[in-house]
């Protein structure tokens, strides 16, 4: 028989206008149940956390630290932070932040950079698909103007054995004229 030992799996909402209306409570924790009410699990569930409802001013439990937390933290100094901060834990999140606030300059750079090599690509495509219709248009245009010479040359011949064919008739004519 193999064992398998599954590890905690937290899932955490965080919500920035209301969810449950009726209840003010900002934190609710759900665990995953059958339809029994049995637990599948007393590893994991969902966290949901409902920052506008979270109004604290002074931190007394973890659950509030990192509300507080999300709710304030872009505002934060990472050089000066406030008391409730100073945990190891929070000071590594503010580095986090910190990290992921330049990240996310660079990122915006290189996304602008990307845009506009995109739009370049668009624009020298769209020229050269243009000239490209223009060119197909003018070798319709040529062989076109080609087929209409080679139509008046056809006619032109035409016209010719004709004519010597109508004077064929006539010098044939005369011969039988003069013979009788």
């Amino acid at each position: 028989m193999i064992t398998v030992s599954l590890r905690p799996t937290y899932s955490i909402w965080l919500l920035a206008d209301n969810l449950l209306v009726d209840d003010n409570a900002y934190v609710h924790h759900y665990k995953m149940r059958d339809e029994q009410g049995q637990t599948l699990t007393l590893h994991g569930g969902i966290w949901l956390l409902e920052l506008k409802k979270f109004n604290a001013t002074q931190v007394e439990t973890e659950d509030q630290r990192w509300l507080k937390f999300f709710k304030d933290g872009e505002r934060l100094n990472d050089e000066a932070l406030p008391d409730w901060m100073i945990t190891q834990e929070m000071k590594q999140a503010m580095s986090t932040l910190s990290t992921f606030s330049e990240k996310d300059q660079q990122y915006y750079q290189y996304q602008a950079r990307q845009e506009y090599l995109r739009e370049q690509r668009t624009i020298q495509s769209e020229l050269e698909q243009a000239n490209k219709r223009e060119e197909e248009a003018k070798r319709r245009e040529e062989a076109a103007n080609k087929r209409e010479a080679l139509a008046l040359q056809e006619k032109k011949a035409s016209e010719n054995r004709e004519a010597l064919a109508l004077a064929e008739i006539e010098r044939l004519k005369a011969l039988l004229a003069h013979k009788e």
